[in-house]
């Protein structure tokens, strides 16, 4: 098993019409489709700029969208497990 020696955290996020941007501690700046994030994506860009970052970094929180990102799922690729997607056959 693979440990990180150094805690990616979220310092900032900027928004453009279909991405989420998030700005790391580390340097980098990671990109998430919003489709990845319905309650983002449906929200207006008043909405999605009213977040906080949360545990020093580690999540980012829309309280008036009931959402909550962790940082370290973000990396893994991880969208919102709380909707049930349609599996094609």
């Amino acid at each position: 098993m693979t440990t990180l020696r150094f805690k990616p955290l979220a310092k900032q996020i900027k928004f453009d019409e279909n991405m989420m941007w998030v700005e790391l501690n580390d340097g980098r700046t990671l990109g998430t489709p919003l489709v990845y994030f319905p309650r983002l994506l449906n929200a207006t860009m008043q909405q999605r700029e009213c977040y906080e970052i949360s545990g020093g970094g580690i999540g980012l929180h829309w309280d008036d969208l009931d959402e909550d990102i962790h940082v370290g799922y973000l990396l893994m690729g991880i969208g919102d497990v709380t909707q049930k997607f349609a599996v094609a056959a």
